[in-house]
């Protein structure tokens, strides 16, 4: 799902909000949990999951065209870890590899 297929989600569930409305809300909520990462804070929604930011330490890494060993510097990534309730709405989920026959 893109952000204009979320958009297009919540305006057609929500008839009495502009289009134009929701992207704000949408983008705001973005823009929070942006900040909030990089200030180092955890988000947690309950019964979807939770992001954190990580630190990765430097490390030796191969460029994959050469061969050849490149210092990979320390850096910080967003990190999600799924909730129970989705992850097990999703494990519930019986046709995911349809049987043929």
């Amino acid at each position: 799902m893109t952000k204009s297929q979320l958009i297009e989600t919540v305006a057609s569930k929500l008839q009495n909000v502009s289009k134009k409305d929701i992207e704000i809300i949408v983008d705001t909520i973005f823009s929070c949990m942006t900040d909030a990462l990089t200030r180092d804070e955890r988000i947690e929604i309950r019964g979807f999951g939770s992001f954190v930011s990580k630190v990765r330490d430097a490390r030796e890494g191969r460029n994959p065209k050469t061969g050849e060993k490149v210092h990979v510097p320390r850096k910080r990534t967003p990190f999600f870890t799924v909730g129970k309730e989705l992850k097990e709405r999703v494990i519930a989920k019986k046709d995911l590899y349809p049987t043929s026959g």
